[in-house]
């Protein structure tokens, strides 16, 4: 019986490459079908919305936050991402409807220990608010601020350093800042009332739980 040939170094070098590489390209694979099959309804299409949301393309937004709502119907994340595309393209009665319609849903459907629920609940109120704030309602814009505060003030307490960054706005207006200065104001004789200072309030920012 001959001797067995020992193994071509290179040749060995060279299998456990493309071993490796299968195993990556097979891992990787596996990931993201795992991803795709366990991702609830709608979600992915909420995801694309949200892009198109932050790019400005706010019809292109609104379609895909609808083929979210058509496989899940009152999904979260493409209620308010709809209701946040029509206020921003300043189609202000719908994003009220859509605004207030989250809120009633979500007040007779939410439990309590749901934090991210809790979050779009008390984004709701806060988008709402500025909403109202835009439109020259400032009493009710108050109201739903406060709402706001008082359901989460941590998911609205402004944007995160990112956004500072992206924005521009090193000290953003956050939600507690508006309230309390309308709360001052709506107080001082109507005469004596400053409600709009436009530089002040481009710089607030909608508010979208992720």
């Amino acid at each position: 019986m001959s001797p067995k040939k020992p193994i071509n170094p290179r040749v060995l070098r060279r299998f456990i490459i493309l071993m490796a590489f299968a195993t990556f390209v097979m891992f990787t694979f596996w990931a993201v079908v795992r991803s795709y099959v366990h991702t609830p309804a709608g979600d992915y299409e909420v995801r694309q919305g949200d892009i198109m949301l932050g790019d400005g393309d706010y019809d292109k937004a609104v379609e895909r936050f609808n083929a979210a709502l058509a496989v899940s119907p009152d999904h979260r994340g493409a209620l308010i991402g709809r209701a946040l595309a029509f206020l921003q393209a300043g189609r202000h009665v719908e994003a009220e409807a859509e605004f207030t319609y989250l809120i009633d849903y979500l007040q007779k459907n939410l439990v309590s220990d749901d934090i991210t629920g809790v979050a779009v609940y008390a984004a709701a109120y806060s988008n709402r608010g500025i909403l109202y704030d835009r439109t020259g309602r400032y009493e009710k814009a108050l109201a739903d601020y406060i709402r706001a505060l008082r359901i989460d003030e941590g998911a609205i307490d402004g944007p995160a350093i990112v956004d500072r960054v992206i924005y521009g706005t090193p000290r953003p207006a956050t939600v507690r800042k508006r309230a309390e200065y309308l709360l001052k104001q709506l107080a001082l004789p109507e005469d004596q009332q400053i409600l709009r200072i436009p530089e002040k309030d481009a710089e607030q920012r909608m508010y979208k739980p992720y």
